[in-house]
């Protein structure tokens, strides 16, 4: 028998995957194994490895044949073992989470494991054209790291500021606690210079990424960090193809609930990366006062929806967008460029 593509379908969470290896012959008919458990570590990575192997042994595939291991890009998980395959020569493939949710509503199977979604992985890579990972460039993966940990610095810095002032205005506050705070305090103020200097340091020594950045610098309202964590997470948009998928990506679409006569409101799904919509949330406050473009977009959701916090996810939804299309374009932003167009 004759095989015309193999593929690994793998459903990774924090401590383990689970996966499943599927085959299409020359008369189309799919073959898809039973699921396997192994641990989401080292020794877990080299056990696929020689279990695969043996799987491809026990079904007649030819040992010269290339493999697709297709994997979601859920979370920070997928990363290792997608890092490690790549650099053992291995075809990976890491698809957007709302691609494989889609494509399972297809399915007749309507419950959700992580049995079951590894057969449906395995089965969207059997009949979908796969597109080979791009490993991120040692600049995006450093700025990653050093984004999150910006962010979750300034998350323990609002934390102390906020114990500071409750402290101080609280009734005979201990002292000692006081002057551990403000030592907490400005160790967290210092490291996030070295942060930012570090981040500097990276972005001066790429020159195209240079001038990228200083292109998305030109919007109003949007700083340095928001840029380099959205670049970043989205490994500077090679799995993106369209603005709809970004926003999908980032957990910021739109979802309807309605059945019968029940409705309710509208929301954001936030089924995306949560590290995208925390760093777009303050941008888009400030963007709202300062950027006029956006302030009015802000300004006409506000009367018509007599809510505030639509109009702020839309302007994030916006900046998302804006800071995707300079990038993608290599251009600076045009506040009047719709009425320039229509001129």
């Amino acid at each position: 028998m004759q095989y015309l593509k193999t593929v690994v379908g793998l459903d990774i969470s924090e401590n383990t995957f689970v996966t499943r290896i599927g085959s299409l012959n020359t008369e189309l008919v799919q073959y898809i194994s039973n699921a396997f458990s192994f641990t989401n570590d080292m020794k877990g990575f080299k056990k696929l490895l020689s279990w695969i192997r043996k799987m491809c042994q026990n079904l007649g595939i030819p040992s010269n044949m290339e493999i697709n291991f297709v994997m979601e890009a859920t979370g920070v998980y997928y990363e290792n073992l997608a890092y490690f395959l790549s650099e053992e020569n291995k075809f990976v493939s890491v698809i957007l989470p709302n691609k494989i949710k889609n494509y399972s509503k297809t399915l007749e199977n309507k419950s959700k494991t992580d049995d079951i979604d590894s057969a449906n992985i395995t089965q969207f890579g059997l009949e979908r054209t796969l597109k080979r990972w791009e490993v991120p460039s040692p600049e995006l993966r450093k700025l990653k790291e050093l984004s999150r940990e910006y962010q979750h610095i300034k998350k323990a810095t609002t934390s102390i500021k906020n114990q500071i002032h409750a402290k101080e205005h609280s009734h005979l506050p201990v002292k000692e606690t006081l002057k551990r705070l403000r030592e907490q305090l400005k160790l967290y103020n210092y490291q996030s210079k070295q942060i930012k200097n570090q981040i500097g340091e990276l972005i001066n020594q790429n020159s195209d990424l240079n001038s990228r950045i200083n292109n998305i610098l030109s919007i109003k309202g949007v700083g340095l960090m928001t840029i380099i964590s959205v670049l970043a997470e989205t490994n500077g948009f090679s799995l993106i193809k369209n603005s709809k998928q970004l926003v999908s990506y980032a957990g910021l679409d739109v979802v309807h609930r309605q059945s019968g006569k029940s409705e309710n409101r509208t929301s954001i799904s936030k089924k995306g990366n949560k590290f995208l919509r925390n760093t777009l949330y303050m941008p888009a406050l400030c963007a709202c006062r300062s950027n006029e473009v956006l302030k009015n977009i802000y300004i006409k959701l506000c009367i018509r929806k007599n809510y505030k916090k639509i109009g702020i996810i839309a302007v994030a939804r916006k900046l998302l967008i804006l800071i995707y299309t300079l990038w993608k374009n290599n251009s600076t932003f045009i506040p009047n460029y719709e009425s320039l167009r229509s001129a």
